[in-house]
């Protein structure tokens, strides 16, 4: 139940019970967030997709597109592999994250700001966002549990019709991100 979640534990930790069935325990938490952390940049050629899109694209144009794209960058093609499919989700989850601040910064005309491994999930996305690239930035305690609080409501919206258009496009057999780009 949500009330056993909601400020309790992570988004991270949340994502890692849906993905698992069950709350990581501190190696696994520790272990998964490190990885999160290690797969949050995006290629330096995807940078340069952005360029192709107008100030006012829709986020979610963007967001499906690039995660698309993500695509070609991760061709693993043995998808009943479940390493490569664990991989392959945490490769989405951590550059969902960055595709989503870059998309923001490039609507506003702001510079690329890159993940820093130092910093939790949300606490990195907050910084990829609103980060000046001249200052250290240090999010704000309050703003970092709403979104972490706000981003475990989201995180299991049960079968509405992105979920089933993933599970539709997921059973055609095409890869974890063509799947998950259908239903954005």
């Amino acid at each position: 139940p949500i009330e056993e979640l909601a400020g309790k534990v992570s988004f991270t930790e949340t994502a890692f019970l849906l993905l698992y069935g069950e709350l990581p325990s501190t190696e696994q938490k520790n272990y998964f967030s490190k990885q999160l952390r290690q797969h949050a940049n995006i290629h330096e050629d995807m940078k340069r997709f952005f360029d192709g899109f107008p100030p006012n694209a829709h986020p979610m144009a963007i967001l499906s597109s690039m995660v698309t794209a993500l695509s070609s960058y991760h061709q693993d093609e043995d998808i009943s592999d479940q390493e490569i499919m664990d991989i392959n989700i945490v490769r989405l989850l951590a550059k969902v994250k960055t595709i989503a601040a870059y998309s923001y910064r490039k609507s506003h005309g702001l510079p690329f700001i890159y993940p820093d491994q130092e910093l939790n999930y949300v606490e990195n996305f907050l910084h990829m966002m609103f980060s000046d690239s001249q200052e250290e930035f240090h999010a704000d305690s309050v703003l970092v549990d709403a979104l972490n609080l706000l981003l475990i409501l989201h995180a299991d919206h049960e079968q509405n019709c992105s979920t089933s258009t993933v599970r539709l496009a997921g059973s055609s057999k095409s890869n974890v991100f063509g799947a998950i780009a259908a239903g954005i």
